[in-house]
């Protein structure tokens, strides 16, 4: 490789397909919260889940291809906490959603301290790549938003829908709900153990 075509390989390799996926994923929590705060919450639930698919698409084709990339391991879970983070807080918001305010800042606080400890601790050179718990932390937020997103449609726009399937609905929601706070502080705890762990070697 000569001189003249590092700039464009080095271009290719940040501008690659997993990357643009990310870049993707945050602009549609911009489109995603403007959704939300003008009360369109069926048009909300179709971005979220398509934003959350593309979360999944990303890291799949990166490490499916070889494209992970110094860029996309920053991007990507600072993206994935705008759009948790910022949908929890904007679901807090709404009077008739299931989500509380200290549900938001357990969420909050927790991706704050998660973000903290890697950030030491990689610069450090100890790897502090994601636990089972913090993957189905994610999926269980994930759940929880989509079906928030969904039931306040159903609540503000008047929907059909008979009391039996809106009370297992609610049913479904509050349990994501939990799992998904219960979730967030067992990872919580548990990357504060492993970075205990770690630190102190």
């Amino acid at each position: 490789m000569t001189a003249a075509d590092q700039p464009t390989s080095s271009r290719s390799t940040i501008v690659n397909v997993p990357n643009q996926l990310t870049v993707s994923r945050l602009l549609l929590s911009i489109v995603l919260f403007v959704l939300i705060a003008f009360k369109q919450f069926l048009p909300a639930t179709i971005v979220f889940i398509v934003a959350a698919s593309t979360d999944w698409l990303d890291g799949f084709i990166a490490r499916r291809y070889g494209l992970v990339t110094v860029l996309g391991r920053i991007l990507d879970p600072f993206v994935d906490k705008v759009i948790i983070c910022g949908t929890f807080i904007f679901l807090v918001a709404e009077p008739s959603s299931e989500l509380k305010a200290w549900m938001a800042v357990v969420v909050v606080g927790r991706e704050l301290l998660v973000t903290a400890l890697r950030g030491y601790l990689e610069q450090q050179g100890a790897d502090f790549s994601a636990s089972m718990s913090g993957k189905l932390k994610m999926v269980f937020q994930c759940v929880a938003a989509g079906l928030s997103l969904g039931y306040l449609h159903y609540l503000t726009r008047g929907a059909s829908i008979d009391p039996e399937t809106q009370r297992m609905f609610l049913y479904a929601l509050r349990g994501a709900v939990w799992a998904a706070v219960g979730l967030t502080v067992w990872s919580g705890v548990e990357y504060i153990f492993a970075a205990a762990r770690l630190i102190r070697r």
